[in-house]
């Protein structure tokens, strides 16, 4: 592993982690694409600032808990320097990642919602109920709505987002990239079928000059071997967001080593994801630097778990502590850790 630069504020070593960035690159791109990694403790709210100040957040965390994770996302916003987000993205109609819709734009300005369509666990209580209240937002037509298919490039300037499933749908072809059979798809084991929101979450592949981010919602095992096998559409990633948190039911070897991050993020909470099966396909992936995590997970004990330098929120009460990317478009990028202070760098390959 690499080593960290030495405690200091973000903003004060940003320039020194990501090498100032190349000097061939645009202007605009002197200064990075940030992204925040919120703690709503087990839930997704995934915060991304282009240089020019535009946002997209991917989820919201849950509902309740007065306010918490509305608060904990506009503090995030605040950090970043923007008043307003743009884009909210909804991967799928669970509690810990639509419920806090409502509190949320009740907190700070959205532009537009983009989702993947109708909820589809129509027998499920909890996701009816979140999924009534998020069409009540809707309803309000304050805010412009796209629902997002496979394929799609959306309205967001300054880093391509492109879908890549949707609706238990999965792009056709091969992106730029992808393309090639996935060796890792020999061994693998057929999973059950998902009959809940899970795999008709909407991923999207994130592109900011030669940095590729994946975030697959929580996408499950069943839809992940569509996407990887036996052809990778994918290709490989610079940064892969755990999915599902880091459960059992997502994260196969099949996508994980197909994609081959460099670094993943496992936005899990205390009790919530970091199962130890998935934490073993992260940590044996191929070409692998470094796993961050959230939380200490207590599923996966000291055997399944990072060393606390690689941890935003160590067993204990909760003080939300939070992970935080800067990238510069020649694929260089720095992890901060706001519990620690401590920055490590990952120059461009």
């Amino acid at each position: 592993m690499r080593g960290f630069l030495a405690k200091g504020t973000f903003a004060a070593a940003l320039s020194l982690s990501l090498g100032l960035f190349a000097s061939a690159a645009p202007a605009a791109a002197t200064k990075p694409l940030q992204v925040y990694f919120v703690d709503v403790e087990g839930g997704q709210a995934t915060l991304f600032v282009t240089p020019e100040g535009k946002a997209l957040l991917i989820d919201t965390g849950w509902p309740g808990n007065n306010g918490r994770d509305a608060d904990r996302i506009a503090a995030a916003a605040k950090d970043a320097g923007i008043k307003k987000i743009d884009f909210v993205l909804i991967t799928h109609y669970h509690d810990d990642h639509v419920g806090g819709a409502p509190q949320l734009a009740a907190k700070i300005p959205v532009g537009t919602f983009i989702d993947h369509g109708e909820n589809r666990e129509t027998s499920d209580a909890s996701a009816s109920r979140v999924f009534a209240a998020y069409q009540e937002l809707l309803s309000s037509g304050k805010y412009k709505h796209i629902v997002a298919k496979p394929g799609e490039v959306l309205p967001i300037t300054g880093m391509q987002v492109r879908v890549v499933t949707a609706d238990g749908q999965v792009i056709e072809r091969a992106l730029p990239g992808g393309g090639k059979e996935n060796t890792n798809c020999a061994n693998a084991a057929k999973p059950p079928v998902d009959v809940t929101e899970n795999p008709r979450s909407l991923g999207t592949l994130i592109t900011f000059g030669k940095l590729r981010i994946l975030d697959l919602g929580d996408l499950t095992a069943d839809k992940e071997l569509e996407l990887m096998c036996p052809m990778n559409k994918i290709g490989v990633v610079d940064i892969y967001i755990a999915s599902h948190h880091g459960f059992f039911q997502s994260g196969s070897a099949a996508l994980v080593h197909g994609i081959a991050p460099r670094v993943a993020i496992m936005d899990n909470g205390a009790k919530k994801g970091g199962s130890p099966a998935a934490w073993e396909v992260i940590e044996k992936s191929p070409g692998l630097e470094d796993l961050w995590q959230l939380h200490y997970s207590e599923e996966g004990g000291d055997a399944h778990n990072v060393a606390a330098s690689f941890l935003a929120n160590l067993q204990g009460p909760d003080t939300g502590n939070y992970l935080k990317v800067a990238a510069a478009g020649d694929g260089s990028f720095a992890v901060f850790n706001s519990r620690t202070r401590e920055i490590k760098k990952y120059a461009a390959r």
